[in-house]
This record gives structure tokens, C-alpha cells and sequence, in this order.
């Protein structure tokens, strides 16, 4: 596409149409024209691939960031990021580093590429199993494409910090990361190849680890603030990551694949893998026992989860967290693992990968009656139809209580359970999308890294370390799927790719869009505008502003040319208003502040 200048002297001085006796009267005025049409942001210079692509029916916030034209997929779960994409995540990057610049953190930018032999030392090689990139270079060393980086920073500090009086030290990197998903889905929502932030803490002691946390966790709050979108905190699960405290950054949404629990009456958030209910009063009696079929991840034993026959529940009313808790060898991706009981599963040696043993899960609805039939192997229901298995052939295991002694909640939390942290409160359940994530990771990888400082008392100690992650792209999707409607993408002011767009119609003189655009962008208004000046019919321009999201739109039309009137339209505020062109500013930095 041939860019197009702003200035029409400036078009015309590059055409060569302007008379050589003309020149010298309009120099002045052509060489500071033309420096206004460099500074100027106009969409005829911009590759914008917008169009051409018919409006879906149920059309989700992946599908509008595709139809504007602020990205496309390369491959499956990997996407290329176009002009309008990367204004919005550059200008998240930047809200992200003036919240780390304000815990003292540092900018760092850590290799993709990380050692296969260092997640050996920390025993997260198996763990993250087959989502690891895992590579080799021409002499056949093991690399993996990072999907965090706790390993890498972990071994540059120690070697480039020896005492506590280094400390504390915070360093942050946004960057690429990789994970191969068995199913990327929900475009950047759940990708292979993403954007994240990862902020890592590095203390002398617990209470300094606990303060950099809390520090972090204020910052996360003003940066979440400033976005001006609902999110939710919630007590958490390390997981894979490590430690012991752990809170998710959530936005409440339809597409999330997390599911968070709150109570109507107390403040407890947690997300469903650490969620407690009330324990119900009542118990079921032996006849009315459903079960739920699972198998481990090396396929050596079977699990059954045992729970009452209520009314309204299935099998996806299984909290597979809670079963993992117990049982952290369960193969929770596997959707139907029958094949696995009804086949050959005679008992053989465990390097066969053969079955050897039974697992019951109890829930704490069940009566004693069936747990002991189950102990003892005489319930009806212990092997599905078609199997061949019997109780004697395995070994029989039953698990009832888990690692804190308590009852085990094998369903998930529905709303209107009761809260286990207040008298009268009722919990709900939502889904949602996690943002960001923290953890107090404390010695899980100095200890094994031999990251160690020397303290007061000449004794080397680990590095109490802490780890904070915001997922960038997954932001985007998010926020562009919240606010979206049916109209397109609606951007929040901090994220916009513009905060403006002015729009002249037919007739409009491009001075008076110049006048507009550099009205709105004085130093005193810090507005980010961008002036439509293409070559399209002025209604399709407004539908282009509308399902590219602009925060503000500035149409210039008949009422610009009889009585120097601008429309103005924000669709999140439902406001269209005509404003005269000396109060536009400040009208519009109100609107702004809103957004």
C-alpha cells in the first residue's frame, strides 16, 4: 500500500505540482508542514488488514482480534502479531514496567533456550512431561524451550551474587515462553507460543521474602486497578512452580478454564483447587453410590472416586484437583479411561506397565456401610461391565482422609454450598481467566541450584526466593473478549492502540482534520490519537473504528462545516455528543479517565 502524506502542501511539493515561484513563499511553511505529517499517526500509513472477513454469528473476542486485523495464526496455537496487535501489547509492557520500576525491580531478557540437565537438578523435567519443547543442538546436547525460568535465573544469580548485603534483588523479563499444548484453543487465551512477565524475588530471610510477596502483590493490585477491568484474587496451588503461598489474579468470564469460589457473606476467594465447602450433615445410603473411573499417568493402577447418587450431578461434577491431591499420579487429561479396565490388565511385572493395583476414593458424603463393602471388595460396583478384573487379581487400596487428616471433597464446589469460613455465607462458583500469578517460592530452587548467600553470622544460606508472573498475550485475549460487543472490540484507555480516532467526512478539509488531531495531541493532553485519512467512504471508516475498538471516535461531518461542531462517540459509555472544537480536550480527557 502507498503511504499517503497528511499535509496536502506536502503531497503536492513530492508531486512536483506546486510552481517553482511558489516554492520559496511556502518553504517555511512546507518544511514544518511536512515535520507535522511525520509526527502525525495516520491510518494511510499503517498496514492495517482489516476487511474481507464476514462477521460470525457467535463471534468471540479471538475472532474480532483476527477480523480488525491485530493478529493472525501461523500455526496451530502460535500467532503472528500485526501493527495494531503489538501497539496493545507494547503499551502493556509498558504499564507492566512502571508497576515493576515501583518494587525496585530491574529488566532483564533471559535465553528461550534452557538446559535440559539444570530442570534434571530441580526434578521438573518429568513433571512438566510432554508440554516441554524439548530439542538438541549438533552436539547432541538436551535443550528445552523455556516455558518459565525459575532454573536459569535462579543459576545466574548465584554466580553474580555472594552476600546479603546484595539483597534484596527483584528482576523481571517479559519475553516469549513455550509450551506444547495438547490442545491450544481460544487463540492467545490458551497458546504453544506466548507472552508473559516473570518477576523473580531474591531475599535473605522468610520475613524479607514475605515483604518483596506483599509488596508484589500491592503492585499487581494498581496495575489490575489501572486496567479498569473486574478481576478477582484468589488463594491458590504452586502446581508445577513450587512453594507454599500462592494467589491467581482471575478475570470472570464465560471463556475461563479456571473456576473460582467466593463467598456472598466473608472475603474468601480461593480457586477451585484449594476451595473448602461446609461438609454437608447428611449421608447416603449404600444403594445410591455413583462411581468415576480414572487411571494413572504410567497406567500401572486403576482408580475408582466413590460419591453419593444426588440429584443433578455427573461425572463433571468431579473435582479432579481435589483427586489429585491424593492420588498426584492420576492421568486427569484422560476423558475416558474404560478401555483401560475392560482390556487385557492381567498383573505382571510394574516395568509392563501392566495393572497391579486399585485405588477407591472415598467421598465424605458416603456412609460407612459402603466404605467397608468397598474395603472389602464385595460392592457391586467396584469393576465396570466387560471387565475382567477381580479384587483378588489387585491390590486392593481405599483412600478416605487426605494428607491433613480431613474428609475428602470429591465434588466440586456448586453455588449455594456453604462457606466453611463463615456462619451464614453461601459460596459461588465462576469461571474464569487467571491473569497473573504469584508465589512464595522460598528455597524450592536454591536449595537443589546451590544458590547461596553469605550472612551476617560468615554462614551460607539459600536464597529465599519468590516468583510472579502476568500472562501479556493472554491479557490481550481476555480484556478483548470482556469488552467486547456486538459491534466489535471495545479497549480499555490504558491498552487502546489509539485513545482516538478522527474520522473526516466528505467535504471536511484535511487542515481542519490537521487542526483536530493536532488540537487533541497537545503536551498538555498527553491524548494518543490517530487520524483517518484513507481512501475509504467515511461510513465504512466508522464501522472500521468500531470493530477495531478505538476507546473515542471524533467524526467530523455536516456539522463540522456549517457550525465547527465535532461528533463525538464513545460506545462504552454510551455517549454521542457534538462538542464545540475549544472544549473538545478537556470533554475528551474526561471520557478517557472513565475507560
Amino acid at each position: 500500500m502507498m503511504l499517503q502524506a497528511c499535509s496536502p502542501q506536502v503531497a503536492a511539493l513530492t508531486r512536483g505540482s506546486l510552481k517553482r515561484s511558489q516554492q520559496p513563499r511556502f518553504r517555511a511553511s512546507i518544511s514544518q508542514a511536512s515535520t507535522l505529517a511525520r509526527q502525525r499517526a495516520c491510518l494511510s500509513r499503517t498496514w492495517l488488514p482489516t476487511g474481507g472477513l464476514t462477521q460470525a454469528d457467535q463471534e468471540d473476542g479471538h475472532s474480532k482480534l483476527v477480523r480488525a486485523g491485530y493478529l493472525r495464526q501461523s500455526h496451530p496455537g502460535v500467532f503472528h502479531m500485526l501493527p495494531l496487535g503489538l501497539r496493545v501489547q507494547e503499551k502493556l509492557e509498558k504499564l507492566i514496567d512502571k508497576h515493576m520500576l515501583s518494587v525496585g525491580a530491574s529488566k532483564v531478557a533471559l535465553s528461550s533456550l534452557s538446559s535440559q540437565a539444570l530442570w534434571e537438578r530441580t526434578k521438573r523435567l518429568d513433571a512438566y512431561g510432554p508440554e516441554l519443547f524439548r530439542l538438541t543442538d549438533r552436539k547432541d546436547t538436551p535443550l528445552l524451550l523455556a516455558p518459565t525460568h525459575e532454573e536459569e535465573i535462579t543459576t545466574l544469580v548465584s554466580k553474580l551474587v555472594t552476600s546479603y548485603k546484595n539483597l534484596p534483588l527483584r528482576l523481571y523479563q517479559i519475553g516469549r515462553k513455550y509450551r506444547d499444548e495438547l490442545r491450544p484453543r481460544q487463540g492467545v487465551l490458551r497458546s504453544r507460543e506466548f507472552v508473559m512477565k516473570d518477576l523473580y524475588t531474591f531475599d535473605a530471610s522468610v520475613e524479607a521474602a514475605l515483604e518483596s510477596y506483599e509488596k508484589v502483590r500491592a503492585a499487581y493490585s494498581r496495575l489490575f486497578d489501572e486496567l479498569k477491568i473486574p478481576y478477582v484474587v484468589a488463594e491458590a496451588s504452586s502446581g508445577d512452580i513450587g512453594g507454599d503461598l500462592s494467589h491467581e489474579y482471575h478475570l470472570p468470564s464465560s471463556m475461563g478454564e479456571d473456576m473460582v469460589i467466593s463467598c456472598n457473606s466473608c472475603s474468601y476467594v480461593a480457586n477451585e483447587e484449594l476451595a473448602v465447602a461446609k461438609p454437608p450433615s447428611q449421608e447416603q445410603s449404600a444403594g445410591k453410590a455413583r462411581v468415576w473411573r480414572g487411571v494413572s499417568k504410567d497406567r500401572t493402577f486403576l482408580l475408582n472416586v466413590w460419591y453419593p447418587n444426588l440429584p443433578g450431578l455427573s461425572e463433571s461434577d468431579i473435582n479432579t484437583h481435589a483427586i489429585k491431591s491424593v492420588v498426584p499420579e492420576l492421568d486427569s487429561s484422560m476423558a475416558d479411561s474404560i478401555a483401560f479396565w475392560t482390556q487385557d490388565s492381567t498383573p505382571q511385572s510394574a516395568s509392563s506397565k501392566k495393572v497391579l493395583k486399585l485405588i477407591n476414593v472415598i467421598d465424605r458424603r458416603m456412609s460407612p456401610s459402603i466404605t467397608e463393602a468397598i474395603k472389602g471388595g464385595s460392592h457391586p460396583q467396584m469393576f465396570p461391565a466387560g471387565s475382567n478384573l477381580t479384587v483378588g487379581s489387585l491390590k486392593n487400596e481405599v483412600v478416605s482422609r487426605n494428607e491433613g487428616g480431613q474428609p475428602i471433597n470429591a465434588l466440586r464446589i456448586r453455588d449455594g454450598d456453604d462457606c466453611a469460613h463463615c456462619e451464614s455465607g453461601k459460596l459461588k462458583a465462576e469461571k474464569a481467566v487467571e491473569l497473573g500469578h504469584t508465589f512464595h517460592l522460598g528455597t524450592r530452587y536454591s536449595k537443589p541450584l546451590g544458590a547461596n548467600v553469605q550472612m551476617r553470622e560468615n554462614v551460607m544460606a539459600p536464597l529465599q526466593m519468590g516468583c510472579h508472573g502476568i500472562g501479556v498475550s493472554r491479557i490481550i485475549g481476555a480484556v478483548a473478549n470482556h469488552l467486547a460487543d456486538e459491534k466489535g472490540l471495545n479497549w480499555p484507555r490504558a491498552i487502546a492502540p489509539f485513545e482516538v480516532v478522527v474520522i473526516p467526512g466528505r467535504g471536511v478539509e484535511d487542515e481542519d482534520a490537521n487542526q483536530i488531531y493536532d488540537r487533541l495531541v497537545d503536551a498538555q493532553q498527553q491524548i494518543d490519537v490517530v487520524l483517518d485519512d484513507r481512501a475509504e467512504s467515511f461510513p465504512w471508516k466508522m464501522k472500521d473504528a468500531d470493530t477495531v475498538g478505538h476507546p473515542v471516535i471524533v467524526l467530523l461531518g455536516r456539522k463540522w462545516l456549517s457550525d465547527r461542531m465535532c461528533e463525538v462517540q464513545c460506545r462504552r459509555l454510551k455517549v454521542k455528543e457534538d462538542v464545540a472544537f475549544d472544549a473538545l480536550p478537556v470533554y475528551i480527557n474526561n471520557l478517557l479517565s472513565q475507560l
